[in-house]
Formats: C-alpha cells, structure tokens, sequence
C-alpha cells in the first residue's frame, strides 16, 4: 500500500510532461525585394601617343575633363575614385626573319594610357544623364553600371522574420506528421544573399542628344536560416 502511494505521483507527473523525442532542424528562406537607390559607374579614358609623354599629356586632359563634368552634373567629390592607370607600348607584329630564319622581335609603334575611376550616382535619376555627359567630355571605356541599396539593412531584417516563420511553419508540419510538437528553441544560423540586377553594358556610341536610357530593376535581399527545436512526444 505504502509502494502504490508513493508511485502514483510519479505517474501524475509522467502523464502531464511530454516525452523527449528528440531534435528537428529545418532550413527557412526569406526574401524582399526592392527598388536600388544608387548606382555605381566604372568608367575612363583610353588615349594613344606616339610616345608616353605625349599619350600622358592627352589622357590627363580628357581625365581633367570627364572629372570635372561629373562634378558638373553633381557628382561629389568622395564619389568618385580612381580605380586604375596604366602605360603600355603599343607593339607592331611582323612576318619579318632575321639571315637565320628566326622571326624578328615585335617594334614599339606609340604608347597607350588608361584610366578608370569608379563614380558613386546617389541620384538614379541623372544616371543616363551621367553616362550621356561622361561620353561627350571623352569617356571611351564605360565597363559597366551596378546597382545597390544604400542601406539594406531592414531590408534584411524583414528578410529574417520571413525566413524565420518559413522554417516554423516547416517545423510544425513535420512536427505533426510524426505525432509530435516543437519544444524549446535550441539554436539558430543564418546565411545571407543579395542578387544583383544584372549591370547595364554601354559604349561610347551610346552618346546622343538624349540621356541614355537606363533601368534598374529591382534586388532581392535573401536570407536563410537553419533553426533547431527540441521534439516532444505529443502528450497522451
């Protein structure tokens, strides 16, 4: 009678606490999308000379130039940044053979200079007009045009609430289909990916009367997440 008395509220408490069942971890996306805010630039000078001097000499005036239009159309200074130079020979190829028969060394025939500088739009809509301006003062070389978000950092916050209940919801319907329920948090990750508009190409005969039509499309701020819960038995 004392063993029955003691035992039964052993059984009590077995009856009201859900058996451990073990861990379940499930991976959660969530993403946002949204309109870019400024754009990025990379575009320079290419100019030649019969000699370094002279090729020099020609590309620091176009790069006087293209500076200070991009100044003009509101560029400020800590936009933009030089993000290249180089002088190289220019050299001229020939079928030519020496009295042994050996193909004679290439020859020098001018020099070339380049520069690039990478220029901050914060004003999407001048873009075209940027690019327009930059053609007219001499920018031969327009590598592209990428876009971003000045700050996504909300962006990816709404991106995490996404992922987040995305991987709850998972969780719970495993959960249920094996007869049980989510217990405790236990432990949480995440990974982050941003997908960029694919950049906008141009060249120097893009230049017209007009701005150069430009679109940014919209980015996609993801993120994902790895969540584990304990797995309780589904009380009886």
């Amino acid at each position: 009678m004392r063993l029955v008395t003691a035992l039964a509220p052993l059984a009590l408490l077995a009856a009201t606490i859900p058996a451990y069942a073990g861990t379940i971890t499930i991976e959660g996306r969530g993403e946002v999308r949204a309109v870019p805010d400024m754009a990025q630039i990379n575009s320079g000078v290419t100019t030649q000379g019969a000699t370094a001097r002279e090729a020099l000499d020609a590309h620091t005036a176009a790069m006087a130039d293209l500076i200070a239009a991009l100044k003009d159309a509101g560029i400020e200074t800590r936009d933009i940044r030089t993000s290249g130079f180089s002088v190289n020979p220019n050299y001229v190829y020939s079928d030519a053979r020496d009295e042994n028969g050996y193909i004679l060394p290439p020859k020098i025939n001018g020099y070339q200079v380049s520069n690039s500088v990478s220029v901050t739009v914060r004003a999407l809509e001048e873009l075209g007009t940027i690019l327009d301006k930059s053609v007219n003062v001499g920018a031969n070389t327009i590598n592209g045009v990428s876009f971003s978000v000045a700050d996504p950092s909300e962006l990816y916050n709404q991106a995490r609430k996404a992922a987040f209940a995305d991987a709850r919801s998972k969780a719970e319907l495993y959960a249920a289909a094996a007869g049980a329920k989510l217990g405790d948090l236990e432990a949480i990750s995440e990974s982050q990916n941003i997908n960029n508009p694919m950049p906008m190409y141009a060249r120097a005969e893009l230049a017209s009367a007009a701005p150069v039509p430009v679109e940014a499309g919209e980015m996609t701020f993801e993120i994902g997440v790895n969540v584990q819960w304990e797995l309780n038995n589904t009380a009886k």
